[in-house]
Protein backbone atom coordinates (compact mmCIF):
# COMPACT_ATOMS: atom_id res chain seq x y z
CA UNK A 1 0.00 0.00 0.00
CA UNK A 2 1.67 3.50 -0.57
CA UNK A 3 2.29 5.52 2.21
CA UNK A 4 0.01 8.85 2.44
CA UNK A 5 3.29 11.12 2.38
CA UNK A 6 3.92 10.33 -1.56
CA UNK A 7 7.09 8.33 -1.53
CA UNK A 8 9.07 10.34 -3.29
CA UNK A 9 12.37 11.06 -1.16
CA UNK A 10 14.98 8.36 0.15
CA UNK A 11 14.08 9.94 3.41
CA UNK A 12 17.17 9.63 6.82
CA UNK A 13 15.80 8.05 10.00
CA UNK A 14 15.66 11.38 11.33
CA UNK A 15 12.54 13.45 12.65
CA UNK A 16 13.90 16.94 13.70
CA UNK A 17 11.35 19.05 16.23
CA UNK A 18 13.58 22.14 16.49
CA UNK A 19 15.87 24.24 15.35
CA UNK A 20 17.99 26.70 17.81
CA UNK A 21 20.53 28.93 15.32
CA UNK A 22 23.19 26.35 13.89
CA UNK A 23 21.52 23.32 16.06
CA UNK A 24 19.00 20.73 15.22
CA UNK A 25 16.55 18.68 18.13
CA UNK A 26 15.39 15.40 17.30
CA UNK A 27 12.44 13.98 19.02
CA UNK A 28 14.49 11.59 20.51
CA UNK A 29 16.32 15.04 22.42
CA UNK A 30 19.57 14.31 20.39
CA UNK A 31 21.37 17.81 19.34
CA UNK A 32 22.67 17.18 15.78
CA UNK A 33 25.12 20.22 14.41
CA UNK A 34 23.67 21.54 10.93
CA UNK A 35 25.81 22.11 8.27
CA UNK A 36 23.13 21.80 6.08
CA UNK A 37 20.50 24.10 6.74
CA UNK A 38 17.57 22.64 5.13
CA UNK A 39 19.81 22.96 1.65
CA UNK A 40 21.18 26.51 2.08
CA UNK A 41 17.85 27.32 3.00
CA UNK A 42 18.51 28.70 6.66
CA UNK A 43 21.09 30.64 5.81
CA UNK A 44 20.55 32.68 9.19
CA UNK A 45 20.54 29.55 11.24
CA UNK A 46 17.03 28.34 12.83
CA UNK A 47 14.34 30.46 14.59
CA UNK A 48 16.69 33.59 14.21
CA UNK A 49 14.82 36.08 16.94
CA UNK A 50 15.02 39.01 14.12
CA UNK A 51 13.32 36.30 11.43
CA UNK A 52 10.44 35.08 13.91
CA UNK A 53 9.85 38.68 15.34
CA UNK A 54 8.88 39.83 11.85
CA UNK A 55 6.95 37.07 10.32
CA UNK A 56 5.36 36.93 14.04
CA UNK A 57 4.52 40.91 13.18
CA UNK A 58 3.19 40.31 9.85
CA UNK A 59 1.60 37.58 10.82
CA UNK A 60 -0.59 39.72 13.35
CA UNK A 61 -1.77 41.83 11.14
CA UNK A 62 -2.24 40.57 7.84
CA UNK A 63 -1.26 37.03 5.86
CA UNK A 64 -2.46 37.29 2.23
CA UNK A 65 -4.30 39.47 0.19
CA UNK A 66 -3.34 38.68 -3.21
CA UNK A 67 -1.13 40.66 -6.56
CA UNK A 68 -4.57 41.90 -7.54
CA UNK A 69 -3.67 44.90 -4.76
CA UNK A 70 -0.43 46.56 -3.63
CA UNK A 71 1.53 44.46 -0.68
CA UNK A 72 3.73 47.32 0.75
CA UNK A 73 6.18 44.49 2.15
CA UNK A 74 6.62 43.40 -1.06
CA UNK A 75 7.49 46.85 -2.60
CA UNK A 76 10.00 47.60 0.41
CA UNK A 77 11.82 43.99 -0.59
CA UNK A 78 12.08 44.92 -4.12
CA UNK A 79 13.39 47.90 -3.45
CA UNK A 80 15.99 46.73 -0.96
CA UNK A 81 16.82 43.88 -3.64
CA UNK A 82 17.35 46.83 -6.56
CA UNK A 83 19.40 49.07 -4.36
CA UNK A 84 21.39 45.99 -3.84
CA UNK A 85 22.13 44.29 -6.98
CA UNK A 86 22.12 45.29 -10.86
CA UNK A 87 18.46 44.66 -10.80
CA UNK A 88 15.81 47.14 -12.19
CA UNK A 89 13.03 45.45 -11.02
CA UNK A 90 11.69 41.94 -9.25
CA UNK A 91 9.14 39.31 -9.60
CA UNK A 92 8.74 37.46 -6.59
CA UNK A 93 7.84 33.39 -6.14
CA UNK A 94 7.63 30.80 -3.96
CA UNK A 95 10.74 28.82 -5.23
CA UNK A 96 13.88 28.20 -7.48
CA UNK A 97 11.82 25.99 -9.34
CA UNK A 98 9.37 28.81 -9.98
CA UNK A 99 12.03 31.08 -10.41
CA UNK A 100 13.63 28.94 -13.23
CA UNK A 101 10.11 28.75 -14.84
CA UNK A 102 9.84 32.74 -15.46
CA UNK A 103 13.45 33.15 -16.49
CA UNK A 104 13.19 31.00 -19.53
CA UNK A 105 9.67 33.00 -20.17
CA UNK A 106 10.93 36.36 -19.58
CA UNK A 107 13.87 35.20 -21.91
CA UNK A 108 11.72 34.00 -24.84
CA UNK A 109 9.50 36.84 -24.59
CA UNK A 110 12.38 39.21 -24.67
CA UNK A 111 12.92 38.40 -27.88
CA UNK A 112 9.60 37.93 -29.28
CA UNK A 113 8.67 41.34 -28.55
CA UNK A 114 12.07 42.22 -30.04
CA UNK A 115 11.33 41.19 -33.42
CA UNK A 116 13.32 37.87 -33.36
CA UNK A 117 10.60 35.37 -32.12
CA UNK A 118 12.81 32.70 -33.52
CA UNK A 119 15.54 33.12 -30.53
CA UNK A 120 13.83 30.40 -28.15
CA UNK A 121 16.63 28.08 -27.19
CA UNK A 122 18.97 27.86 -24.23
CA UNK A 123 22.03 26.79 -23.68
CA UNK A 124 22.54 24.87 -20.37
CA UNK A 125 25.75 22.53 -18.75
CA UNK A 126 26.11 19.11 -17.85
CA UNK A 127 25.38 18.69 -13.37
CA UNK A 128 23.19 21.58 -13.60
CA UNK A 129 20.02 21.73 -11.46
CA UNK A 130 17.17 24.37 -12.11
CA UNK A 131 14.46 22.90 -10.22
CA UNK A 132 12.20 20.03 -10.91
CA UNK A 133 9.41 21.45 -13.28
CA UNK A 134 8.87 20.56 -16.80
CA UNK A 135 11.37 23.67 -17.63
CA UNK A 136 13.98 23.03 -15.00
CA UNK A 137 14.44 19.47 -15.65
CA UNK A 138 14.50 20.12 -19.88
CA UNK A 139 17.44 22.44 -18.92
CA UNK A 140 19.64 20.17 -16.81
CA UNK A 141 18.69 17.76 -19.65
CA UNK A 142 20.38 14.40 -17.31
CA UNK A 143 18.43 11.02 -17.58
CA UNK A 144 18.43 11.17 -13.68
CA UNK A 145 16.08 14.12 -13.93
CA UNK A 146 14.38 13.19 -17.29
CA UNK A 147 13.52 9.60 -17.75
CA UNK A 148 10.23 9.29 -17.55
CA UNK A 149 8.77 12.10 -17.90
CA UNK A 150 8.88 12.83 -21.66
CA UNK A 151 8.12 14.44 -23.88
CA UNK A 152 10.35 16.92 -22.80
CA UNK A 153 9.97 20.80 -22.97
CA UNK A 154 12.06 21.80 -26.43
CA UNK A 155 14.67 24.68 -26.71
CA UNK A 156 17.25 23.73 -24.73
CA UNK A 157 21.03 22.32 -25.69
CA UNK A 158 23.26 20.88 -22.82
CA UNK A 159 26.81 21.29 -22.87
CA UNK A 160 30.14 19.80 -20.95
CA UNK A 161 30.90 21.66 -18.12
CA UNK A 162 33.99 23.57 -18.94
CA UNK A 163 34.24 23.10 -23.09
CA UNK A 164 34.52 26.56 -24.08
CA UNK A 165 34.77 25.23 -27.88
CA UNK A 166 31.16 23.96 -27.98
CA UNK A 167 29.99 26.24 -26.39
CA UNK A 168 30.79 29.22 -29.00
CA UNK A 169 29.75 26.60 -31.63
CA UNK A 170 26.32 26.23 -30.33
CA UNK A 171 25.20 29.98 -30.14
CA UNK A 172 23.34 30.11 -32.95
CA UNK A 173 20.24 32.41 -34.70
CA UNK A 174 18.02 30.58 -32.73
CA UNK A 175 19.31 30.65 -29.33
CA UNK A 176 18.36 33.29 -26.86
CA UNK A 177 20.27 32.89 -23.83
CA UNK A 178 22.77 30.94 -21.55
CA UNK A 179 21.77 29.40 -18.07
CA UNK A 180 24.17 28.59 -15.80
CA UNK A 181 25.29 28.34 -11.77
CA UNK A 182 28.16 30.54 -10.55
CA UNK A 183 28.96 27.10 -8.53
CA UNK A 184 26.85 23.84 -8.87
CA UNK A 185 25.44 22.63 -5.88
CA UNK A 186 23.60 18.79 -6.65
CA UNK A 187 26.51 18.85 -9.51
CA UNK A 188 28.78 18.78 -6.77
CA UNK A 189 29.93 22.06 -5.66
CA UNK A 190 31.91 23.13 -8.97
CA UNK A 191 32.61 26.92 -9.02
CA UNK A 192 32.93 28.62 -12.21
CA UNK A 193 36.00 30.20 -12.28
CA UNK A 194 35.54 34.43 -12.01
CA UNK A 195 37.77 34.42 -15.95
CA UNK A 196 35.14 31.77 -17.62
CA UNK A 197 32.04 34.16 -16.04
CA UNK A 198 33.57 37.34 -17.31
CA UNK A 199 33.98 35.40 -20.67
CA UNK A 200 30.27 34.47 -20.87
CA UNK A 201 29.77 38.04 -20.00
CA UNK A 202 31.48 39.08 -23.31
CA UNK A 203 30.26 36.19 -25.26
CA UNK A 204 26.48 37.12 -24.37
CA UNK A 205 26.94 40.80 -25.30
CA UNK A 206 28.95 39.64 -28.80
CA UNK A 207 26.22 37.52 -29.94
CA UNK A 208 23.43 40.22 -28.92
CA UNK A 209 22.11 36.97 -26.50
CA UNK A 210 20.78 36.80 -22.51
CA UNK A 211 22.66 35.98 -19.55
CA UNK A 212 20.86 34.29 -17.40
CA UNK A 213 22.33 33.08 -13.81
CA UNK A 214 20.73 30.62 -11.14
CA UNK A 215 22.02 31.97 -7.88
CA UNK A 216 19.31 30.06 -5.88
CA UNK A 217 21.96 28.18 -4.10
CA UNK A 218 24.81 30.13 -3.95
CA UNK A 219 23.01 33.60 -3.22
CA UNK A 220 22.19 35.64 -0.59
CA UNK A 221 25.44 35.78 1.28
CA UNK A 222 26.42 32.20 0.97
CA UNK A 223 29.95 32.70 -1.02
CA UNK A 224 30.98 36.35 1.29
CA UNK A 225 28.92 38.45 -1.16
CA UNK A 226 25.42 39.11 -1.46
CA UNK A 227 25.29 37.50 -4.45
CA UNK A 228 28.13 34.91 -6.52
CA UNK A 229 28.88 36.36 -9.73
CA UNK A 230 29.78 40.01 -7.61
CA UNK A 231 33.22 38.48 -7.13
CA UNK A 232 33.95 38.22 -10.96
CA UNK A 233 33.21 41.85 -11.31
CA UNK A 234 30.06 40.85 -14.10
CA UNK A 235 26.00 40.79 -13.84
CA UNK A 236 23.71 38.56 -15.87
CA UNK A 237 20.74 39.96 -17.43
CA UNK A 238 18.13 37.97 -15.44
CA UNK A 239 18.95 35.82 -12.33
CA UNK A 240 17.19 33.22 -10.30
CA UNK A 241 16.89 33.79 -6.22
CA UNK A 242 15.52 31.59 -3.76
CA UNK A 243 16.29 29.46 -0.22
CA UNK A 244 18.34 31.47 1.61
CA UNK A 245 16.47 35.03 0.50
CA UNK A 246 13.03 33.59 2.64
CA UNK A 247 15.67 32.38 5.74
CA UNK A 248 13.37 29.35 6.04
CA UNK A 249 10.06 30.76 4.59
CA UNK A 250 9.00 29.76 0.99
CA UNK A 251 10.40 32.89 -0.80
CA UNK A 252 12.23 33.22 -4.01
CA UNK A 253 12.18 36.22 -6.77
CA UNK A 254 13.66 37.03 -10.36
CA UNK A 255 15.76 39.89 -11.14
CA UNK A 256 15.98 41.22 -13.96
CA UNK A 257 17.15 44.34 -15.95
CA UNK A 258 14.77 46.59 -17.83
CA UNK A 259 16.06 45.42 -20.70
CA UNK A 260 15.72 42.23 -20.34
CA UNK A 261 12.20 42.23 -18.73
CA UNK A 262 10.80 45.11 -20.96
CA UNK A 263 8.52 42.06 -22.50
CA UNK A 264 7.09 41.09 -19.11
CA UNK A 265 3.55 43.47 -18.82
CA UNK A 266 0.42 43.01 -17.33
CA UNK A 267 -1.17 39.76 -17.44
CA UNK A 268 2.35 37.92 -19.10
CA UNK A 269 2.91 35.94 -15.64
CA UNK A 270 1.39 35.94 -12.26
CA UNK A 271 1.40 34.15 -8.96
CA UNK A 272 -1.25 33.89 -6.40
CA UNK A 273 1.35 33.17 -3.51
CA UNK A 274 4.47 34.82 -4.75
CA UNK A 275 5.07 37.62 -3.20
CA UNK A 276 2.69 37.58 0.17
CA UNK A 277 3.48 39.51 2.71
CA UNK A 278 4.64 37.12 5.46
CA UNK A 279 7.44 35.73 3.03
CA UNK A 280 8.34 39.40 1.66
CA UNK A 281 8.24 40.52 6.02
CA UNK A 282 10.80 37.78 5.83
CA UNK A 283 12.91 38.68 3.19
CA UNK A 284 13.02 42.24 4.27
CA UNK A 285 14.22 41.60 7.85
CA UNK A 286 16.84 38.99 6.05
CA UNK A 287 18.35 41.60 3.49
CA UNK A 288 18.73 43.71 6.60
CA UNK A 289 20.66 41.50 8.01
CA UNK A 290 22.96 40.31 4.95
CA UNK A 291 23.38 43.90 3.98
CA UNK A 292 24.54 45.37 7.42
CA UNK A 293 28.77 46.55 6.02
CA UNK A 294 29.88 43.94 9.18
CA UNK A 295 28.12 40.90 8.23
CA UNK A 296 29.36 39.56 4.55
CA UNK A 297 33.35 40.28 6.05
CA UNK A 298 32.55 37.93 8.60
CA UNK A 299 30.89 35.27 6.55
CA UNK A 300 34.37 35.28 4.23
CA UNK A 301 36.29 35.46 8.17
CA UNK A 302 34.60 32.27 9.09
CA UNK A 303 34.82 30.81 5.63
CA UNK A 304 38.78 30.79 5.70
CA UNK A 305 38.82 29.48 8.90
CA UNK A 306 36.73 26.58 8.00
CA UNK A 307 38.24 25.97 4.52
CA UNK A 308 41.73 25.83 6.43
CA UNK A 309 40.55 23.43 9.04
CA UNK A 310 38.53 20.86 6.50
CA UNK A 311 41.91 20.69 4.95
CA UNK A 312 43.40 19.76 7.39
CA UNK A 313 40.76 16.89 7.98
CA UNK A 314 41.16 15.90 4.35
CA UNK A 315 45.23 15.36 5.13
CA UNK A 316 44.16 13.31 8.40
CA UNK A 317 41.62 11.10 6.33
CA UNK A 318 43.17 10.36 2.75
CA UNK A 319 41.27 6.83 2.66
CA UNK A 320 37.84 8.94 3.03
CA UNK A 321 38.21 12.29 2.05
CA UNK A 322 40.20 13.16 -1.50
CA UNK A 323 39.99 17.12 -1.57
CA UNK A 324 37.57 20.52 -0.64
CA UNK A 325 36.18 22.50 -2.94
CA UNK A 326 33.89 25.25 -3.15
CA UNK A 327 33.73 28.91 -1.94
CA UNK A 328 32.78 31.06 1.02
CA UNK A 329 30.45 28.92 2.98
CA UNK A 330 29.37 26.79 -0.22
CA UNK A 331 31.93 24.12 0.96
CA UNK A 332 32.28 20.59 -0.33
CA UNK A 333 34.42 17.16 0.38
CA UNK A 334 35.03 15.21 -2.52
CA UNK A 335 35.15 11.95 -0.90
CA UNK A 336 37.09 8.96 -1.65
CA UNK A 337 34.50 6.41 0.60
CA UNK A 338 31.06 6.72 -1.00
CA UNK A 339 29.39 9.81 0.32
CA UNK A 340 26.22 8.70 1.42
CA UNK A 341 28.45 6.30 3.85
CA UNK A 342 30.49 9.69 4.98
CA UNK A 343 26.76 11.65 5.43
CA UNK A 344 25.41 8.26 7.38
CA UNK A 345 28.58 8.28 9.80
CA UNK A 346 27.60 11.84 10.06
CA UNK A 347 24.31 11.53 11.30
CA UNK A 348 26.13 8.73 13.71
CA UNK A 349 28.35 11.56 15.14
CA UNK A 350 25.30 14.16 14.93
CA UNK A 351 26.66 16.16 12.59
CA UNK A 352 24.30 16.90 9.19
CA UNK A 353 25.72 17.21 5.94
CA UNK A 354 24.23 16.81 2.56
CA UNK A 355 25.21 14.46 -0.78
CA UNK A 356 25.93 16.06 -4.21
CA UNK A 357 27.10 14.57 -7.11
CA UNK A 358 30.61 13.49 -8.13
CA UNK A 359 30.75 11.90 -4.83
CA UNK A 360 30.67 15.22 -2.62
CA UNK A 361 28.85 16.03 0.56
CA UNK A 362 28.07 19.39 1.29
CA UNK A 363 28.63 21.96 3.68
CA UNK A 364 26.26 24.81 3.41
CA UNK A 365 25.88 25.66 7.19
CA UNK A 366 24.04 29.11 8.26
CA UNK A 367 25.87 31.48 7.77
CA UNK A 368 25.85 32.39 11.50
CA UNK A 369 28.07 29.63 12.50
CA UNK A 370 30.15 30.42 15.31
CA UNK A 371 34.09 29.52 15.48
CA UNK A 372 33.62 27.78 18.03
CA UNK A 373 30.89 25.53 16.34
CA UNK A 374 33.36 25.10 13.05
CA UNK A 375 35.59 23.72 15.41
CA UNK A 376 32.88 21.32 16.82
CA UNK A 377 32.19 20.93 13.14
CA UNK A 378 35.67 19.57 12.52
CA UNK A 379 35.58 17.23 14.98
CA UNK A 380 32.89 15.88 14.35
CA UNK A 381 33.48 15.12 11.05
CA UNK A 382 36.35 13.74 12.05
CA UNK A 383 34.43 11.28 14.13
CA UNK A 384 32.48 9.85 10.62
CA UNK A 385 35.59 9.71 9.05
CA UNK A 386 37.50 7.61 12.09
CA UNK A 387 34.56 5.41 11.99
CA UNK A 388 34.30 4.64 8.52
CA UNK A 389 38.21 3.64 8.40
CA UNK A 390 37.81 1.29 11.05
CA UNK A 391 34.38 -0.30 9.57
Amino acid sequence: MIASVLPTYNRAPLTFVKGESSWLIEADGRRFLDLGAGIAVNALGHAHPKLVAALTEQAGALWHTSNLYHIPKQQELADKLVAHTFADTVFFTNSGTESCELAVKMARKHFFDAGQPERTDIIAFEGSFHGRSSAGIAAAGSEKMTKGFGPLLPGFKHLGWGDHDALDAAIDDKTAAILIEPIQGEGGIRPLPDQCLRGLRALCDEKGILLILDEVQCGVGRTGRLFAHEWAGVTPDIMMVAKGIGGGFPLGAVLATEAAASGMTAGTHGSTYGGNPLGCAVGCAVMDIVTDPDFLPEVSRKAGLMRQKLEGLVAAHPQVFEAVRGAGLMLGLKCKAPNLDVVNAGYAALIVTVPAADNVIRLLPPLTLTDDEITESITRLDRAASAIETA
